[in-house]
């Protein structure tokens, strides 16, 4: 380590404005912004700390030895080819494809499984360098059409296309500012329903991603095939509450549009229904009327959360977690809609994650176990168990069915299992369960690696879940560079997956790769949610912890060959982390995190997050949020401890230019201000851990990136870690 503190010690921070002078007032405490004009993307003073910042980070990768080893490695192993599950609409089979390098994925189509694929829509040609990516899209019940979202350098915002399948002819369609959407098609084919906001700025031109304004009037439409966007018919708006969001789907008969309200990020929903049959005119007799929808409300208050899983006519199935929560299925005739039964009770111990109605009368049930999936068939009628289905310890990723297919696929992976797909026959009594595909990543050998599962005692005693993996039959000796990952909120359950990038630091430098199923996730229902939500947000950075204690305690490494990761709600995880423990990590890498814990409610969707984190303008949340907010929790060690851990860990902060999720302000506010309080502010720092900013060009919060930019990402941060962590690598 003297050598990395050695270099670290001479870099060159450049420094930022401070102004001293922006005081905001919450709640009679005087709480200073002095990096607010870093806001405001477009200035050229926020571009130049950008271009300053980049030339820093690169400076310190570059004598980042394993940089290249890495970025070779990790190409290696990328290069094999993938499959999504096949899915049926029409008279035929549609399928995503990645050869091993391509930029995205391609969705081809056959006859049936067994005849030649052709491809019927290719991303990689809409772009040079593969930044323009399929976020979302629909295949008319026909088959006749595909409309596909198209989103440009990782932003939110989608552009609907419409091609037509048996030619691969583009529509003149062409639907914009749609964002937070599906696409759900009319069974006549005339058209689709859709989500949009207004444009977020009137005239000039936007680059779509980099704005910061904040998302209002999301509103429903429907689209009728070959119009002008400007003739959508509006079918539903709610201007009184601005913040709400909607999504509107028909049901699988086609016979319904059902809508779906909703307040931020909880698992709660309003559902309205309107039967297509009743409009006499049909959904395009709206188009002149002032009028929306005649939506009929079946649940009208935000108490719990419905999923349509099949309808009988009015009978209808939904999973909710209405007193339930782990889930449950439940059924209603919604015209009758004061009597509801239990279908599927809700089981004592494990998550009903989902539920899909099969060959007619049938339930392909998913259920989360300790963070484990299990499948069930069961009858859609009683709930009654018919069949557990075989699979290995893992997550299932995907499910393709209808109601009537006897066939089902369903694909798995694990943190050993790159991917496979099996086809389940549901139409002999025990059902059939076959290997379709299974991914084989060429120079990965599963069985030279062991995964394992601890439950780890957090401060006040829960049970923490967390997976171990390494190579087999390693020494407990405290040696072992090893990274820990966490996420911890908004109801998401981070399961078993597999990881190219993981797996090499495994493989060649020896790292223990962990996973902490902390609270605030879904890994045990909404209880576990909420235990790490609102007041209770301080549990997830005590779960944390515990478990990095747990790794140390337990001979796996040492608090100096120590790396956290995490991204989003896990950017704010790992910030937060080393604000509190700054002795406890060697390295930090915090991707797109929310980072200014008192404005984040102020920039596109970070409304919506208030369920999850509370309002800085509610006096007794602000008390919540100054307490762990990661901008305005920034120490010296130094100063309140002695001894040889007192600095923060070698800290990379990852954000991208066209996030408009989390807007890259929150990382470049604390990039700033970890720069400034750690590094520049005083003479005798003990800061030599580098504290460095990773800014993408053309790049957002994570979805639709591009094969080579997570190559590149994944070579550029974990060289990083290696060198602050003292890895070797061995071929």
């Amino acid at each position: 380590m003297g050598s990395v503190a050695g270099d670290a010690a001479r870099l060159a921070y450049p420094t930022a404005r401070r102004d001293d002078s922006v005081v905001d007032d919450y709640h009679g405490v005087q709480i200073p912004d002095p990096y607010r004009w870093l806001e405001d993307p477009d200035s050229e003073e926020t571009k130049e700390f950008v271009a300053k910042q980049a030339e820093l980070a690169e400076t310190v990768l570059a004598g980042c030895l394993d940089r290249e080893n890495l970025r070779r490695e990790v190409t290696r192993l990328f290069d094999h080819p993938r499959h999504g599950a096949p899915f049926r609409r029409g008279n035929k089979y549609f399928h995503f494809h990645n050869s091993g390098l391509q930029a995205q994925s391609v969705l081809y189509m056959q006859d049936h499984l067994d005849g030649e694929a052709e491809v019927l829509l290719d991303p990689n040609t809409l772009s040079k360098d593969g930044t323009i990516a399929l976020s979302t899209y629909s295949i008319s019940e026909d088959g006749k059409y595909i409309a596909y979202g198209l989103s440009e350098s990782g932003s939110d915002w989608v552009s609907i296309h419409v091609m037509s399948v048996a030619d691969k002819q583009p529509m003149p369609d062409k639907l914009s500012w749609v964002k937070f959407s599906s696409i759900s098609w009319t069974h006549d084919g005339k058209g689709f329903f859709y989500g949009r906001y207004p444009a977020p700025r009137e005239g000039g031109e936007l680059d779509a991603g980099t704005e910061t304004n904040i998302n209002l009037n999301h509103q429903i439409y429907y689209h009728v095939l070959g119009s002008d966007q400007s003739e959508d018919i509006l079918c539903w708006k709610d201007p009184e509450h601005p913040k709400y969001t909607f999504g509107a789907s028909v049901t699988e008969d086609g016979q319904y549009i059902i809508l779906g309200t909703y307040d931020g990020c909880d698992p709660v929903n309003k559902l309205y229904y309107c039967k297509i049959a009743s409009l006499p005119r049909g959904i395009e007799g709206f188009r002149e009327s002032e009028e929306m929808l005649p939506f009929v409300k079946l649940i009208d208050n935000f108490d719990a959360q419905y999923q349509v899983v099949a309808n009988d006519g009015d009978e209808f199935t939904f999973l909710t977690n209405k007193n339930a929560p782990r889930n449950k299925l439940v059924r209603v005739n919604i015209k009758n809609p004061e009597l509801w039964t239990d279908v599927l009770p809700e089981h004592e111990k494990d998550v009903l994650e989902s539920a899909d109605a099969v060959n007619n009368n049938q339930l392909l049930v998913c259920y989360m176990s300790d963070v484990k999936h299990i499948l069930q068939i069961r009858d859609i009628s009683t709930g009654n168990l018919i069949h557990q289905l075989p699979l290995e310890i893992g997550s299932v990723s995907e499910i393709s069915c209808r109601r009537e297919d006897k066939e089902v696929f369903i694909g798995f992976t694990s943190f050993l299992s790159p991917g496979i797909i099996y086809r389940c026959n549901l139409a002999p009594t025990i059902p059939e369960m076959k290997m379709f595909r299974e991914i084989s990543v060429p120079g990965f050998d599963r069985t030279s690696f062991q995964v394992k599962q601890v439950f780890v005692s957090s401060k006040d005693g829960a049970k923490i879940p967390m997976f171990i993996m390494s190579k087999k039959d390693i020494n407990l000796d405290g040696s072992h560079p090893t990274l820990l990952y966490g996420y911890g909120g908004f109801n998401i359950s981070i399961t078993p997956s597999f990881s190219v990038g993981r797996v090499v630091l495994c493989k060649n430098m020896g790292f223990v790769v962990c996973v902490a199923n902390i609270r605030g996730g879904g890994e045990y229902g909404e209880d576990w949610h909420k235990a790490g939500a609102l007041a209770m947000k301080q549990n997830c950075f005590d779960d944390f912890a515990a478990c990095a204690e747990f790794l140390i305690s337990g001979g796996y490494t040492s608090s100096r060959r120590l790396c956290i990761e995490g991204g989003s709600n896990g950017g704010l995880l790992v910030a937060a982390s080393i604000n509190q423990r700054p002795d406890l990590f060697g390295c930090a890498l915090a991707h797109v995190g929310v980072m200014d814990m008192l404005r984040f409610h102020k920039f596109t969707i970070g409304h919506a997050w208030t369920t999850d984190y509370g309002c800085s303008d509610k006096e007794e949340e602000f008390q919540w949020l100054i307490k762990y907010s990661p901008l305005h929790n920034v120490r010296r060690p130094w100063e309140q401890s002695s001894g040889d851990h007192s600095q923060y860990p070698a800290t990379m902060l990852l954000t991208a230019d066209h996030d408009d999720r989390v807007v890259p302000l929150h990382s470049l506010k604390l990039l700033a201000t970890l720069q400034h309080v750690l590094c520049t502010s005083t003479e005798d720092s003990l800061q030599t851990n580098p504290i460095i900013g990773r800014i993408d060009r053309k790049s957002g919060h994570g979805a639709g990136r591009p094969t080579q930019k997570m190559i590149d990402e994944a070579a550029d941060r974990y060289s990083f870690m290696a060198k602050m962590l003292g890895a070797q690598w061995t071929e």
